[in-house]
C-alpha cells in the first residue's frame, strides 16, 4: 500500500468554519480497498454534531442568501479554480480511497470544477417570470432559497457527486450540511481548504462525517433542515422519504438502476460494443447509470456475446494508482462480498462466459475480473437486481415489442441505451422505454443543462440545469394592482 502525500491522520468535521472532532469524541476506521487496512480515523458524527452544523448554517444563511446572484457566482468561479489547483492531489485521494483507477479519477476532478462553473453561469443567466393581466394587475415570481439544505452523498465518485449537489445549493443561496459517505470520506477533507481559499463565509458549508444510520439519520430528522438531496440505494431512499414525511421535507432521490442496452442487428456493432464495455466496466462498474442488462436482437446475439466476452477478458484490472488500469479495486470488503455473492448466484442462473473470479495476478484487495453472463432469463436475480460492480448480463430478443418488454421488466428506470441503424425505430423505443434518460446511438455523455433522474424505483424528482435551482429555491408569486381595486363589498351597507 503506497499512501498519497499529505494524508490527514484524522478526518474531522468542518462546522462553522472550524475543523472539529465529534462531540462525544468517537471515531471510525477508514480503509483503502487495496489492502483493506485502516489508514485514518474519521470523526463519527451523531445528532449533537448535526445540531451544531445546522445551527452554524442557520447563522450564516441571512448574509449568504442576500448576496446578489452575481456575487455568489463569483465565489463559485473561485471554488472551481481552487478545485482545479488541487487536481492531482484530489485524483490521488479519490483513487486511493475508492479504488477508482487514477486515470478516471482525474476525469472526476475536472467534472467537479465544471459543475461549479456551470451553476455560476446558470444563476446569473436565470430569469424570473412575470405576468400582466391587462391594465388591472401585474404579477411576478421571486425565487427564494429554501434555507439549510441537507446533502447526503454516495461512495462512488464521491468528490464529483458532492460537487454536483454543493454547486447548485450554493448558487441558489442555500447554506448547507453535507454528510459524505462513510466508506470514502478522504476527498471531502479537501473542501475546507477549497472553500476557505475561495472566500466562502464560515458556516455556509458544514461537513459532518459519520455512519448513515447515525449522522445521516440525524440530518434527515432535523426540523430546521427543510430539504434533503440524496444519492444512493433505493432502499435507503425509501427510508429517507418515510422519515422526511414527519416534517414534510422536500426531497430529491437519485437511486438505483438496472439500465438496459438494446442492440438491434442493424446497429453499428463496433460502436455498440465499445459503449457496452465502457458503460458497465468503467468506474469499476460502480455507477448508477451502468448499462448492466444488454438485450441483443437474436441474429446478432451469439456474435455480440462472443465479442463482449473477449473484451471483458482483456480489460486491464490492476492497482488503482497504475495509469494503465481500467478496472481497479471495489470500494469496500462488504460491497465486494455482495458483488461476489451475485456472481455465485449468476453461475446457477445463467451461462458464465467471462470473468467471475479474482484476477490471478492480484492476490489481495477487492478485485474482480469483469464478468459476463449470457442467456439470462428475465426472472433471474442477476437480471432484476442492481449488482453495482463489473458484472453484465445478456439476453436475446426477437422483435421490437419484446425488446421493449424486456427493457421495462425491472423495478428500475434510470437510464437506457438504444443502438440501431433505424432512427425511426430508435425514437419509438426511446419513448416506450420506462426510464428518466435515454441515449440513442450514444454512450453516457450528459449535458449539464439536461434533467437527471429516474422513474419507478430509480428515484423521485429531477436535478440538473435550471431544475436544480428550482429544487433549492421556493417560488413566491407577488400580485400587484395597477389601478383601482374593485372587490365585491360583502357585508357593506347598501
Amino acid at each position: 500500500m503506497i499512501l498519497p502525500e499529505n494524508l490527514p491522520p484524522v478526518i474531522r468535521h468542518w462546522i462553522g468554519g472550524e475543523l472539529t472532532d465529534a462531540a462525544d469524541g468517537r471515531t471510525f476506521d477508514v480503509t483503502d480497498p487495496v489492502s483493506n487496512a485502516p489508514y485514518a480515523q474519521a470523526a463519527r458524527g451523531a445528532a449533537a454534531d448535526v445540531d451544531r452544523a445546522v445551527a452554524a448554517a442557520r447563522v450564516a444563511f441571512p448574509e449568504w442568501s442576500r448576496l446578489s446572484n452575481r456575487a455568489r457566482a463569483t465565489t463559485l468561479y473561485r471554488i472551481a479554480d481552487a478545485v482545479e489547483a488541487r487536481h492531482d492531489r484530489l485524483a490521488a485521494f479519490e483513487s486511493f480511497d475508492s479504488g477508482l483507477s487514477i486515470t478516471q479519477a482525474r476525469g472526476q476532478a475536472r467534472r467537479a470544477a465544471e459543475n461549479f462553473r456551470y451553476f455560476a453561469d446558470v444563476i446569473v443567466a436565470l430569469g424570473e417570470e412575470a405576468y400582466r393581466q391587462g391594465e388591472a394587475q401585474f404579477s411576478y415570481v421571486v425565487r427564494q432559497p429554501v434555507g439549510v439544505a441537507g446533502l447526503i452523498t454516495p461512495w462512488n465518485t464521491p468528490f464529483m457527486l458532492e460537487s454536483w449537489k454543493l454547486a447548485p445549493a450554493l448558487a441558489a443561496g442555500c447554506t448547507l450540511v453535507l454528510k459524505p459517505a462513510e466508506w470514502t470520506p478522504l476527498s471531502a477533507s479537501l473542501w475546507q481548504e477549497i472553500f476557505d481559499e475561495a472566500g466562502v463565509p464560515a458556516g455556509v458549508v458544514n461537513i459532518v462525517h459519520g455512519i448513515g444510520e447515525e449522522a445521516g439519520q440525524a440530518l434527515v430528522d432535523h426540523p430546521d433542515v427543510p430539504l434533503i438531496s440524496f444519492t444512493g440505494s433505493t432502499d435507503t431512499g425509501r427510508h429517507i422519504i418515510r422519515s422526511s414525511a414527519q416534517h414534510l421535507k422536500t426531497t430529491s432521490m437519485e437511486l438505483g438502476g438496472k439500465s438496459p442496452v438494446v442492440v438491434f442487428a442493424d446497429a453499428d456493432l463496433e460502436a455498440a460494443l465499445d459503449s457496452v464495455v465502457f458503460g458497465v466496466f468503467s468506474l469499476n462498474g460502480e455507477r448508477c447509470t451502468a448499462g448492466s442488462r444488454v438485450l441483443v436482437e437474436r441474429p446478432l446475439y451469439e456474435e455480440f456475446t462472443r465479442r463482449l466476452a473477449e473484451r471483458a477478458a482483456n480489460v486491464r484490472v490492476g492497482l488503482p494508482s497504475d495509469p494503465a488500469t481500467e478496472v481497479g479495486a471495489l470500494v469496500h470488503p462488504e460491497h465486494y462480498a455482495r458483488v461476489l455473492d451475485y456472481v455465485e448466484i449468476g453461475k446457477k442462473e445463467a451461462r458464465l462466459v467471462a470473468g467471475g473470479t479474482r484476477p490471478a495476478h492480484l492476490a489481495e484487495g477487492n478485485y474482480l475480473q469483469p464478468t459476463v453472463f449470457a442467456d439470462v432469463e428475465r426472472d433471474a436475480r442477476i437480471f432484476q437486481e442492481e449488482i453495482f460492480g463489473p458484472v453484465v448480463v445478456l439476453a436475446p430478443f426477437d422483435d421490437e415489442d419484446e425488446a421493449i418488454e424486456l427493457a421495462n421488466a425491472t423495478q428500475y428506470g434510470l437510464a437506457a441505451y438504444i443502438w440501431t441503424g433505424d432512427l425511426k425505430r430508435g425514437h419509438r423505443l426511446a419513448h416506450a422505454v420506462e426510464s428518466g434518460m435515454v441515449w440513442l446511438n450514444s454512450h453516457n455523455i450528459r449535458d449539464l443543462r439536461t434533467p437527471f433522474g429516474g422513474v419507478k424505483a430509480s428515484g423521485v424528482g429531477r436535478e440538473g440545469g435550471a431544475r436544480s435551482i428550482d429544487f433549492y429555491t421556493e417560488s413566491k408569486i407577488v400580485h400587484v394592482a395597477l389601478g383601482d381595486v374593485h372587490t365585491p363589498r360583502f357585508g357593506a351597507a347598501r
